[in-house]
């Protein structure tokens, strides 16, 4: 049993953002990582998981990607913030994934929020700080697709 009700849990309180993009799959991964890189992200990790899962078990899965964000800045403060362990959250992810040919959905959660729920905040100011500078950057990002 987990000690959370997820019910209970408001989509806000873990950072939540979603959108549709009415393109075909890899127009949507590529506009997706250049949008998050004009809102300040870098994308050092990214990878296919239908592609693995389809090539590994012949999963037949729809087109989904997911992009690890990460801003560099952010990234080492809120290692400070969580004594370390924020690392494990790392990187932040943006998913796309085909809903059907021509459109495609985009999902985030946030690690900082997450973090912050789950009391990895070992500097509970510095991460409130960090939660709101990295929702404005994310919001943005949202914003711009």
């Amino acid at each position: 049993m987990i000690p959370i009700d997820p019910a209970d849990i408001d989509p806000e309180d873990y950072g939540e953002a979603q959108t549709t993009l009415e393109m075909d799959h890899e127009a949507a991964v590529e506009h997706v990582r250049e949008v998050f890189a004009d809102a300040g992200f870098g994308v050092p990790v990214e990878f296919s998981p239908s592609e693995m899962l389809n090539e590994k078990i012949d999963a037949d899965r729809d087109p989904y990607y997911v992009l690890g964000a990460c801003n560099p800045e952010f990234a080492d403060r809120a290692l400070d913030a969580t004594d370390n362990r924020l690392g494990a959250l790392m990187p932040c992810n943006v998913v796309v994934w085909e809903e059907e040919p021509g459109r495609q959905r985009v999902y985030h959660v946030s690690i900082m929020r997450i973090a912050r729920l789950l009391g990895l905040d070992a500097d509970e100011d510095a991460m409130a700080d960090i939660v709101a500078e990295t929702g404005e950057l994310v919001d943005e990002a949202f914003e711009n697709l």
